[in-house]
């Protein structure tokens, strides 16, 4: 168990949209350092989900992540040698963070085949994800259904 709370790192927001969600996904996104070309990959994944859904980019992609968000999750609880999966609900932040990693993750996932580049397969799970659809949303079920089947277990909450 942690001695001292951790403390929780501001953000600054992105250059373009002037947001601090953008930066997480530009942040997330990022591999070897490498944040030019993560900003340049969200960016224009931003701007093909504009086009295609003919609204604005940062008002689609806050939707997509509302909607991608865990409400309840479970979390292992030992008890007397056994371990029980309990449900608890999720704090915001940490439901912000799980959306922001299930999105970039399914859209790692999609095939080479179908996109050409990383920038359309965040374009299209975000789209998808508008539309109750594609693997983050999948996620977020996995995670309500798990909470719900161990709700028997839920008063051995902490």
């Amino acid at each position: 168990m942690r001695t001292k709370k951790a403390n929780i790192r501001l953000i600054k927001k992105d250059v373009k949209y002037k947001s601090t969600l953008v930066q997480r996904l530009i942040n997330r996104s990022m591999r070897d350092g490498k944040k030019s070309v993560a900003q340049k990959q969200v960016y224009e994944a931003l701007e093909i989900v504009a086009k295609e859904s003919k609204r604005k980019a940062l008002e689609v992609l806050e939707e997509a992540i509302e909607k991608i968000k865990p409400k309840m999750e479970v979390r292992s609880r030992r008890v007397g040698g056994a371990s029980y999966q309990v449900p608890m609900s999720v704090r915001d932040l940490r439901a912000r963070s799980l959306s922001i990693r299930w999105l970039l993750n399914e859209a790692n996932k999609r095939s080479n085949k179908q996109y050409h580049s990383f920038a359309e397969k965040l374009a299209a799970e975000i789209l998808d994800a508008l539309q109750e659809q594609g693997g983050a949303i999948e996620k977020r079920n996995t995670s309500h259904r798990m909470a719900e089947a161990n709700k028997a277990f839920s008063h051995f909450r902490w």
